[in-house]
């Protein structure tokens, strides 16, 4: 099975100060990404590992397909990113000077084309010095990317290979 994609899905990555952003083709290796977070000053490190499910309403889900506008999506995560570093502040049981970061650096990968039932279609991994505020970003990021990216997938049911079904993003 041969897929050709749209040359606007393409394999892209770019740095935000200590943070990325990854779209590729490649499968995501989680453990790679969460050492690319680590950091000696951070107390915690949020991940989320979204996969492809076996399952959805009832149908047995062969794969996931993904295709971006990558060009616009690479610069709406980064903008995400961005957003998370000045919006996710210190907890108030941990206050610290203003040197100190709330978050210390995010990673954030997105597979495209094909994704098999199993395997994560989406990586994020945040550090900070407290949890509280690794999960809150993580959070934040995860729902915004969902929302905002311009990355659409579509789902294969078993049996209904021709009829493939388009998914909007949704929070």
């Amino acid at each position: 099975m041969t897929t050709s994609y749209p040359n606007t899905s393409v394999e892209a990555r770019e740095e935000v100060g200590n943070s990325v952003c990854v779209l590729s083709y490649k499968s995501l290796e989680i453990d790679e990404i969460i050492r690319s977070v680590s950091d000696g000053g951070a107390g915690a490190t949020a991940v989320f590992i979204g996969t492809t499910r076996n399952s959805y309403q009832g149908k047995v889900v062969t794969r996931l397909e993904y295709q971006a506008y990558s060009k616009l999506a690479m610069k709406t995560i980064t903008d995400i990113i961005r957003t998370a570093h000045q919006s996710v502040t210190r907890s108030t049981h941990h206050p610290a000077p203003a040197a100190v970061p709330s978050i210390i650096s995010c990673a954030v990968h997105h597979r495209l084309g094909t994704v098999p039932v199993g395997e994560p279609s989406i990586v994020i991994a945040v550090s900070s010095p407290h949890r509280k505020e690794a999960f809150v970003a993580c959070e934040q990021i995860l729902e915004e990317v969902k929302q905002k990216a311009q990355i659409w997938k579509r789902e294969y049911y078993e049996g209904e290979e021709e009829e493939a079904e388009w998914k909007a993003n949704s929070g």
